[in-house]
C-alpha cells in the first residue's frame, strides 16, 4: 500500500467518525430497550403462570416486540413531557 491510500482510508475513517459513533449509540439504545423488553415479557408471562417453553419462538417474539413497542412509546411520552417542561409548558401535564 502506498502513502497516498494510507492517507485516503484514513481520510474517510475520520469524516465517518461521527456515523460510527451515531450507530454505536443506536445499537446501544436498541440493545439496552431489547433487554428491558425481555424482562418485561419474562415478567407479563408470570402474571400468566407461563414460561417462554410455553411458546414458539414467533409468539415470543410477538410478545417482546410489542413490549419494545410499549417502551419505545413511553419514552417519546416522556421526552414530550420533558420538552413541553422545558419550554415552561408544564400546564399541559
Amino acid at each position: 500500500m502506498n502513502l497516498k491510500q494510507i492517507i485516503k482510508d484514513n481520510a474517510n475513517k475520520a469524516f465517518d467518525y461521527p456515523k460510527l459513533k451515531s450507530d454505536k449509540l443506536k445499537d446501544a439504545v436498541n440493545s439496552k430497550i431489547r433487554e428491558n423488553a425481555i424482562l418485561a415479557t419474562r415478567a407479563r408471562l408470570a402474571q400468566m403462570h407461563k414460561t417462554f417453553d410455553d411458546y414458539s419462538d414467533e409468539e415470543i417474539e410477538i410478545i417482546v416486540a410489542d413490549e419494545e413497542r410499549k417502551i419505545i412509546d413511553d419514552l417519546k411520552t416522556k421526552s414530550l413531557v420533558v420538552a413541553l417542561t422545558a419550554l415552561g409548558l408544564n400546564f399541559l401535564v
